[in-house]
């Protein structure tokens, strides 16, 4: 069976449009030269080696682990996968060719190989947590094993929701020899580091698709609207013709700005039925504005449709629905803070330097 890879573009998604436009993925490592002539890893950590004569043993060994992979060991037809900065969708595609070694391109972007890009908006909410764990490795490049990866992300390229691991399994992220690998830090010290963000947020996100469905969906969003100083009426459970919750300001709720709230807890995406439908509320209602909260986002031809409506109509997907939660979480009553118990952990930052 094919296997599955992590291939990032960027500590800031930097090379995500160059990937996606030249159906490449790779990039980074730009002081380590063609690795065209290489034909194992000992050969890799020798070419990185004499391109980084300053740089620790450890480093060296990480960085050949990593280009090896993309030089010798990623075979076509195998899963790419690069988490992306710009939406926090995941692009997921096939490899299509072998390493190339672009010498008269950017320096960041000459270690490639062809990739044929299948999906470019998987939303993080139609993934597993235990698979969105396995995601979060830091590392470039990576081979995703764990939980039956490489065949779940396979179901999710052909169904478009991940189904879960076929076998049993215990997620140990303490034996995720993960680090960060990207030739922007100086010194790479090999540790078991994971990126934190990355995984609160997918625990929060599977905790509220989990918890939070249907009219339970509508409430949070009103309670988060009220902390926000508007006034809301949620439609009750059942047939909501299209409103689930009316929202407005001034001392009767009805003035501007008069929103028409529509909210999906499916975790894929919703279509151009769902935004017509919202369109035809909004004129029929007399409101100012629509706002659709959608776990997983819209798909491409909701976007299109929306894309001369951004003063009309905002989409909340589970990221967003996330970021106004925490933003509002402290002024929440204590009943939705006892439904979704978080707590603010301060840490250090280690700089790479």
């Amino acid at each position: 069976m094919s296997k599955a890879w992590i291939v990032r573009s960027g500590r800031m998604g930097e090379r995500e449009s160059w990937a996606i436009e030249n159906a490449v993925a790779g990039g980074g490592f730009s002081e380590v030269g063609s690795l065209e002539k290489c034909d194992s890893r000992e050969d890799v950590r020798l070419q990185i080696a004499s391109s980084l004569p300053n740089s620790k043993p450890r480093k060296v060994t990480n960085f050949a682990g990593q280009l090896w992979a993309l030089k010798g060991r990623i075979q076509i037809d195998d899963l790419i996968i690069m988490p992306l900065k710009s939406s926090k969708a995941i692009a997921i595609g096939k490899c299509a060719g072998p390493y190339n070694y672009r010498d008269d391109a950017d320096p960041s972007r000459r270690h490639s190989i062809s990739v044929k890009w299948l999906r470019l908006d998987v939303p993080r909410s139609v993934i597993k947590q235990d698979l969105l764990y396995s995601l979060g490795a830091f590392m470039t490049i990576c081979e995703v094993e764990r939980n039956d990866a490489a065949w779940r992300l396979d179901q999710v390229l052909i169904n478009g929701v991940d189904p879960g691991s076929r076998r049993s399994h215990n997620l140990v992220v303490a034996d995720q020899h993960v680090v960060e690998a990207d030739n922007d830090s100086e010194d790479l010290e090999v540790g078991e580091k994971i990126d934190i963000d990355a995984i609160t947020q997918d625990a929060i996100r599977n905790h509220l698709i989990e918890n939070f469905k249907g009219h339970q969906l509508s409430e949070l969003t009103a309670a988060i609207l009220r902390v926000q100083g508007l006034t809301c009426s949620v439609s009750p459970p059942g047939p909501d013709k299209g409103i689930d919750i009316t929202v407005g300001s001034g001392p009767l709720g009805i003035d501007s700005p008069r929103i028409i709230v529509q909210c999906k807890s499916e975790t894929g995406q919703v279509g151009s039925e769902v935004i017509r439908n919202l369109q035809g509320t909004i004129a029929t209602t007399g409101a100012d504005q629509g706002l659709l909260v959608a776990y997983g986002g819209v798909n491409k031809q909701a976007r299109e449709l929306l894309g001369n409506q951004q003063f009309k109509i905002k989409v909340w997907d589970a990221d967003v629905l996330i970021e106004a939660l925490l933003a509002s979480y402290a002024k929440l009553d204590g009943e939705i803070q006892a439904e979704i118990p978080l707590k603010q952990v301060w840490t250090l930052v280690v700089s790479d330097d």
